[in-house]
């Protein structure tokens, strides 16, 4: 059973995967309907996609504008990822605040990310794999995302590897939020 443990950011949630391991090696059970909507975690599975990335890679901040927003459920079953999100609803008692977590093949936790949050994360490892549930498909004309560097996190990285769309995101400051 995944233990769900409320982080400081309203509606996220950091969940450990129940694994197994034995001589084959280890099982992890990623996603449970049942016992996630116990826990208040009302997630649709629409799309699934992973990414492998090289060490002092930062990917994000990402994410979908209205209507077609998403929640992602994030994991790293391969390496280590600092995972970072940021609340960007208006309305919210944690609006602009962010939190870090590690996600590792070692410690089999995985982040619920509500909509309306941006997500990115940094590799800690070579050849780290992040998977994504997410429960809206990719729409380009709304995909987006704000600056890595304006959220007031210490990404702890003298020379980060950043794609030209990721430093081309307006900072923090400039982006006017429709959540």
């Amino acid at each position: 059973m995944p233990k769900i443990e409320a982080i400081p950011l309203a509606g996220a949630f950091i969940i450990t995967l129940p694994a197994s391991e034995d001589e084959r090696g280890t099982f992890v059970k990623t996603y449970s309907d049942t016992v996630f909507r116990k826990a208040g975690i009302d997630f649709t599975l629409r799309e699934s996609y992973f990414s492998f990335s090289k060490k002092d890679v930062i990917r994000g901040m990402h994410f979908q504008l209205p209507p077609h927003q998403h929640s992602k459920i994030v994991f790293c079953p391969e390496g280590a990822i600092l995972d970072v999100v940021v609340d960007l609803r208006k309305d919210s008692p944690t609006y602009r605040q962010y939190y870090a977590h590690e996600l590792s093949a070692d410690n089999h936790k995985a982040v619920f990310i509500p909509e309306g949050f941006a997500h990115g994360f940094k590799s800690l490892t070579d050849n780290s794999l992040t998977c994504y549930l997410v429960s809206s498909e990719y729409d380009k004309a709304h995909d987006t995302g704000i600056r890595y560097d304006s959220i007031g996190f210490d990404w702890d990285v003298t020379d980060p590897v950043l794609s030209a769309r990721d430093l081309s995101f307006v900072g923090m400051g400039e982006f006017e939020s429709p959540f």
